[in-house]
């Protein structure tokens, strides 16, 4: 094997260790921390206006940024349903379905990594050659698809997370 082949490689493992150790840490029960959601939030919503600015000349490539918020704040919802809710007199809890946020997660990480490889080997997305790194999303509306699940289920299932938990210290919710 080519050495110069080997550190793509060797990064995109990392980058699939480094975030299996964080969705491993997302089973079981959870203390809601009202500061931390709300910077992801922020987060994501600056990210997809940020990349909605820059596709706006492309209805196309737009279109498949808004498909995919759409389909992810399905997946929102439904993960909110089957997310458990706890106030109790320690704190706010929540215990997330244990696949849906996983399943989403992964699906954007899985598009993401072929897309490095990929570049990584030497294969350009068809019409793309002469482009540099960052414009090469705009060539492929996939990854937007799944960029916009990925945006529209977290900001969703975690303003449902703040909105469900504010009830009165003491009482359990399901």
């Amino acid at each position: 094997m080519d050495p110069r082949l080997l550190a793509p490689y060797l990064i995109a493992a990392l980058i699939v260790w480094s975030l299996y150790r964080r969705m491993r840490r997302s089973f079981g029960r959870q203390r809601v921390r009202d500061g931390l959601m709300w910077g992801r939030i922020g987060i994501f919503t600056v990210v997809a206006v940020l990349i909605g600015i820059e596709v706006s000349r492309d209805l196309d490539v737009l279109g498949a940024l808004l498909a995919g918020i759409a389909c992810g704040t399905v997946f929102g919802y439904v993960g909110l349903k089957y997310t458990k809710f706890e106030v109790t007199p320690e704190g706010r809890f929540y215990t997330p379905h244990a696949y849906i946020g996983v399943a989403v997660t992964a699906l954007f990480v899985g598009r993401l990594l072929y897309d490095y490889l990929g570049m990584a080997n030497g294969v350009m997305p068809d019409g793309a050659a002469g482009q540099d790194l960052g414009s090469l999303y705009r060539h492929n509306p996939l990854t937007l698809v799944l960029l916009g699940t990925l945006v529209g289920y977290y900001v969703l299932y975690y303003l449902g997370i703040l909105r469900r938990t504010r009830s009165p210290a003491g009482r359990v919710t399901a």
